[in-house]
């Protein structure tokens, strides 16, 4: 029997402490899949203002007070707590960095969450968590086989490693997992002073003039990851926005693989979800009406059962395609439908998203901001799910609706053109509604089939038991990874 294998899993969010979308679900899922194997894996985030040490049993560890962090010519201390992640089945250990200045006197993540500006000081921000994660390997003396970087917020952990510790950390193999390449940590030059980096790898740390955290990333990992094949596909051809990564990770690496994200079934399952008026499962999937109703009082909407309701949580940005539904708003309520928007982002979306409830009374409701509880019970009261995304790595959401019977919208892109398959009345096959052109049109064009569709019950139960039937476990993808690892680590 082979081994089990060291792993240190870095993100800057991780559900229960942190989340602002599917990254923070990823974080908590597929470490506690990948223990499944055995492995022993271990977390580690920053501690944001937001997050009650109290709340989440946060407590410190001796050994890791007060450790001082070079940011240029200043150092700040940090200190490393502990606390864990857990299912009915595992545990996974979180470290947690804390510090004043950084993250514990902000309560925003990335951005102001009054203005939502970002950080004018996140460069530092992230460089300084960067460095305390190698700290804290170094001072507890544990130098994992593989270490996990995720997204843009740690990239520059895989240059740190390989520049400044290659003996220390000679043994590790490094993945880079990009979740959006919209977003790649792009900094002004003068930044990369603040890192400690060589000066003789600063080019291989700049792309087009600025340091640049993925591309740090992406030049000294073993091996470089995202979410979905379509969304390799698109960013190695340049079709989706890269930034030019994509010629960055070809020359590095050849390939971009692409890993399909699951279902948290201990977390997402309306058979023993808490949140619900009713659980049900395939064989019940009837009772959903009865946390329609839950649902529509808690929003202020009237109770009509055999309107058809669509559900949309989404952070408000030009990449969920919410401009789709503002465009389309007159005409989309024209018919007989009610829409629930559970998101916050952009502020000017905000408030344009805000309007349709007031335009709209009966028919729309909104509530501004993140609430577990309400995205539960929107996945499981609602009949269908809108994502009309201009690009989606991969999409958790559309998984979440196939579990709770609640039939999936969306445009063919990334994720969910590798998930959603358009439906087909005759032959009764596909699991959701699908459109191609990123247009409002086309995106009518989709919801005016599944209305319609709606009211032929037998296609309808088709379709929600052809989601509702199919596997989207966690499973699948922490076997692969932990296959992955293995693999670097023989090579």
């Amino acid at each position: 029997m082979a081994r089990p294998l060291s792993i240190l899993f870095v993100s800057s969010e991780a559900y229960p402490f942190a989340k602002t979308g599917g990254l923070a679900d990823v974080s908590y899922s597929l470490p506690l899949a990948i223990r499944e194997f055995g492995h022993d894996i271990r977390v580690m985030i920053p501690k944001y203002g937001s997050i009650s040490e109290r709340k989440n049993k946060i407590h410190e560890i001796n050994r890791l007070r007060e450790i001082p962090i070079p940011i240029g010519e200043n150092s700040w201390p940090a200190t490393v707590k502990s606390s864990s992640m857990n299912n009915p089945r595992q545990k996974v250990q979180a470290y947690i960095t804390t510090n004043v200045n950084y993250f514990d006197a902000k309560k925003g993540f990335y951005a102001d969450p009054l203005t939502g500006i970002n950080y004018p000081d996140n460069d530092e921000r992230f460089i300084f968590f960067n460095k305390t994660v190698l700290q804290t390997c170094l001072v507890l003396g544990w130098f994992p086989d593989i270490i996990h970087c995720n997204d843009w917020q740690t990239g520059l952990i895989p240059a740190l490693i390989r520049t400044i510790y290659p003996q220390e950390f000679k043994r590790a193999k490094i993945v880079y997992t990009i979740h959006n390449f919209n977003n790649l940590g792009s900094f002004a030059s003068e930044s990369f002073d603040k890192t400690g980096l060589p000066a003789d790898v600063r080019d291989s740390v700049l792309h087009n003039g600025n340091l640049n955290f993925a591309k740090a990333g992406t030049m000294y990992s073993d091996c470089v990851t995202t979410v979905s094949p379509s969304y390799a596909a698109d960013i190695m051809s340049g079709a989706a926005y890269s930034d030019g990564i994509n010629n960055v990770i070809a020359s590095r690496h050849g390939e971009l693989s692409g890993i399909i994200h699951g279902v948290d079934n201990y977390v997402w399952n309306p058979k023993n979800d808490s949140y619900l008026a009713r659980n049900y499962d395939r064989t019940s999937v009837n009772d959903k009406f009865l946390n329609k109703e839950r649902l529509l009082n808690r929003v202020g909407l009237p109770v009509q059962y055999t309107t058809p309701l669509i559900g949309m949580i989404s952070r408000f940005s030009e990449q969920k395609g919410v401009r789709l539904l503002l465009e389309a708003a007159d005409e989309l309520f024209a018919e007989n439908v009610q829409l629930i928007i559970l998101g916050e982002g952009d502020p000017e979306l905000q408030d344009a998203v805000s309007e349709l409830k007031e335009r709209f009374p009966t028919k729309v409701g909104v509530k501004i901001g993140f609430d577990d509880e309400l995205a539960h019970l929107i996945e499981a009261s609602a009949d269908m799910f809108l994502m009309p995304s201009l690009f989606e790595p991969c999409g958790l959401n559309q998984l979440y609706s196939f579990v709770y019977g609640t039939v999936p919208i969306v445009r063919a892109t990334g994720g969910l053109a590798d998930t959603v398959s358009d439906f087909n009345p005759e032959t009764k096959e596909g699991n959701g509604f699908v459109f191609q052109e990123f247009a409002a049109d086309a995106m009518l064009v989709a919801v005016r089939r599944a209305l319609h569709t709606f009211h032929e019950r037998e296609q309808w139960e088709a379709v929600q038991q052809n989601g509702m039937n199919g596997d989207y476990s966690w499973s699948a993808s922490g076997r692969y990874y932990s296959e992955l690892y293995r693999s670097l680590l023989r090579d």
